[in-house]
């Protein structure tokens, strides 16, 4: 069986980048998608997976269902959680692996966030070796981030890993210590992806995780911040879930790749947080904030409510970041396939007026709603 045909295993599915990938393997392949899903049983794990079809596709979601094979598994439990004989046909079925599953949470504890993000890569690199064993395995692709560069200094190669860099959160260096243990599988044919920070479509602002930059654009469309600790000029790499998707769709499927890693990033396109704060107040209409350095904005109360400093303490890391992802080798290999990143303030707007209509996530709106709203409009 080839890697045309072959059957994709894909983790993370009920996810925000793990459901955009399995709407385009649906959508552009012929090839069937086998997804684990963390729940009690087939029959609950195959309801998780029906309702993020309905979200994808809405009454075309028929048309899919019967590509996607559903597996109740537990990424942090040995086998999966499988008897032998269904880690075998699991392994066996797989011509390709990409694991997107992953705790994107700040807050987590370092042991917390390694029990989700390094032991489950740990499962799915046990399923891997199964399936070189068997002769199966075509590609193992990581879901990673850009931001396993930590608090690195300067220019971050999609070739760097270890450059003796410290971490802003448990998120980062699970995500690092994950990459670590991909990159020692002995003969592992491994593809690596990394996004920056993941925002919603460029084009309807449709998205189902309101995290990340979400949070601070919220608190300044409710004037809650009228001073942050910032660097004016520091880089803030947004990129759009369709650009990540397309991305990773377009890298995997194509040939070559095998023990690369690729920036799907904003890279020389990423916006400053200066920019972001006046693209939002503008939309907004409220007065942008003062940027003020860490230590200034800590030296005085500058009318932020305790509670939203204790909420916000975990994001505002990302506006001081010192960091410029290069990501020229990613922005060759998607030139010829008419993949390249949008700037952040050309559907700034567009991820705004979704986050509003959807309030914030507190009344989320089908993808398959939002795209048909922006074909309407």
């Amino acid at each position: 069986m080839s890697r045309r045909d072959g059957a994709v295993l894909l983790t993370g599915a009920t996810g925000f980048v793990g459901m955009e990938l399995l709407a385009r393997y649906l959508e552009r392949t012929e090839r069937p998608v086998l997804a684990i899903v963390r729940a009690d049983s087939d029959e609950a794990a195959r309801e998780r997976i029906d309702a993020v079809l309905e979200n994808l596709f809405g009454y075309h979601a028929s048309r899919y269902a019967d590509r996607v094979t559903v597996v109740a598994g537990d990424l942090t439990a040995p086998r999966l959680g499988l008897d032998p004989a269904r880690w075998d046909w699991l392994a066996a079925a797989s011509t390709m692996i990409m694991h997107c599953a992953a705790s994107v949470s700040f807050g987590l504890s370092l042991e917390e966030a390694r029990a989700v993000n390094v032991e489950g890569t740990r499962r799915m690199l046990e399923l891997a070796a199964r399936g070189q064993e068997l002769g199966v395995l075509e590609r193992y692709a990581q879901v990673s981030t850009a931001y396993v560069a930590g608090t690195h200094a300067g220019r971050f190669y999609e070739c760097d890993l270890d450059v003796g860099q410290s971490f802003n959160n448990s998120y980062e260096q699970s995500k690092f210590e994950s990459e670590q243990l991909v990159r020692s599988a002995p003969g592992l044919p491994f593809t690596i992806l990394r996004p920056s920070i993941v925002v919603g479509d460029s084009n309807s602002g449709w998205t189902s995780a309101f995290n990340v930059l979400y949070w601070p654009l919220r608190a300044l469309a409710r004037g809650l911040f009228p001073a942050v600790p910032a660097v004016a000029s520091a880089p803030v790499d947004v990129v759009s879930i369709d650009y990540v998707a397309d991305g990773i769709h377009a890298l995997c499927e194509g040939p070559g790749g095998i023990r690369q890693t690729y920036h799907l990033t904003a890279g020389t396109e990423a916006s400053t947080i200066a920019e972001i704060a006046e693209l939002a107040s503008g939309y907004f209409q409220q007065p942008p904030p003062r940027l003020l350095s860490p230590a200034e904005f800590l030296s005085a109360d500058h009318g932020v409510a305790r509670s939203m400093l204790a909420e916000g303490a975990m994001y505002f890391p990302y506006f001081s970041v010192a960091t410029t992802f290069d990501d020229a080798f990613a922005r060759a290999q998607l030139r010829p396939a008419g993949i390249s990143v949008a700037p952040l303030r050309e559907y700034m707007s567009r991820l705004l007026d979704y986050a509003t209509w959807s309030r914030w996530g507190k009344h989320p709106i089908p993808r398959v709603e939002a795209v048909a709203a922006l074909a309407a409009a």
